[in-house]
């Protein structure tokens, strides 16, 4: 009872994290989407594809001023950080990501490699930067979209204290079930409700594990039985991810609602495996990428009250490919 009262009352706190951009002039709310980006644990502790894309990240961010950005866990390989005083902290994030335009809010949560360290030291080292914001295992974020009423929510989840971590990261391993129940249950009940009272325009869970994927570690079943239904109850517009090392959109569409899955985790290695390609919905793998000859790829989110577009690029500045979201349908009234 004392875990749950305590995951409780910091869920309250975390209530009034509220993230607005009036301070911006522009019109849209626009954000860029990595994951993987965790660097080796020895000398120089990056990899040419981390560098890569972090050069080009910063080319972009100089040319759209994003407000924020995303990272959606493996932040560390391959185990992940001891405490707050480690290194890696400076020599794989701070020493890395440098251009200007990169040095706004980062918004952190913990992949399977994070979760074979200490992922509190990780929470705890948003008191000692400016822009890496870990607030907890798992919270949610609110956003306006500037010069509007419009706004975009998106929750951040722990998907390995939810299914589970992985024995092996390379194999499509798939998690065999949470280490806590008793937590991830809270975190279910959690997810739940910011699903069901959010009125945002635009809502999306995030986690490092994907709902579908086409490649190595294919779907993950904990996430298509559990979260699934809820997106589809709750009229969400999907999903984004990381953990395949590739960039991915599927679709797939049920009742009249479309939900959209993002893959983003090619920051800091390229994998090509289509291994699970006939494990996901027939028709709903819309683009994969893996250009092992490459430097790597990211997104690029931009918000309006109209719609949201997912632009996929790689690390040369390269358009791969863009797709579209629109407003939820009948938001309100669940």
């Amino acid at each position: 009872m004392a875990i749950i009262k305590n995951t409780v009352l910091c869920m309250v706190a975390l209530l009034a994290l509220q993230c607005t951009t009036g301070c911006f002039a522009m019109d849209s709310l626009r954000f860029l989407v990595i994951g993987d980006m965790g660097g080796q644990p020895v000398f120089p502790y990056t990899t040419p594809v981390e560098v890569g894309t972090a050069h080009e990240m910063g080319k972009i961010a100089s040319r759209y001023n994003p407000q924020f950005i995303l990272e959606l866990g493996d932040n560390f390989y391959y185990d992940g950080v001891t405490n707050v005083d480690n290194a890696r902290f400076f020599e794989t994030f701070e020493r890395v990501y440098t251009a200007p335009s990169l040095q706004v809010p980062w918004y952190l949560i913990a992949g399977n490699h994070d979760h074979r360290g200490n992922v509190s030291a990780q929470i705890a080292y948003s008191q000692h930067s400016t822009r890496w914001n870990f607030p907890y295992f798992f919270y949610p974020l609110s956003f306006k979209i500037p010069n509007s009423d419009s706004t975009v929510d998106l929750i951040m989840m722990d998907t390995v204290m939810l299914c589970g971590n992985v024995a092996h990261d390379f194999g499509g391993f798939q998690p065999q079930g949470p280490a806590d129940k008793k937590l991830a249950d809270v975190q279910w009940q959690w997810v739940e409700k910011m699903l069901s009272t959010s009125k945002a325009d635009f809502l999306l869970t995030t986690g490092h594990f994907p709902v579908y994927s086409v490649a190595e570690h294919g779907p993950t079943k904990c996430l298509v039985d559990t979260l699934l239904p809820m997106l589809y109850k709750y009229r969400a517009n999907g999903h984004m991810s990381g953990h395949d090392h590739n960039l991915q959109h599927l679709q797939t569409s049920k009742n009249g609602i479309t939900l959209d899955y993002t893959v983003s985790g090619s920051a800091n290695f390229i994998d090509k495996s289509l291994a699970h390609q006939r494990s996901v919905p027939t028709g709903s793998s819309k683009f994969h990428w893996a250009d092992t000859s490459s430097l790597g790829g990211f997104l690029y989110i931009e918000a309006t009250p109209n719609n949201m577009t997912y632009t996929y690029l790689d690390a040369s500045g390269k358009i791969l490919y863009q797709t579209v979201s629109h407003p939820r349908k009948s938001k309100i009234d669940f």
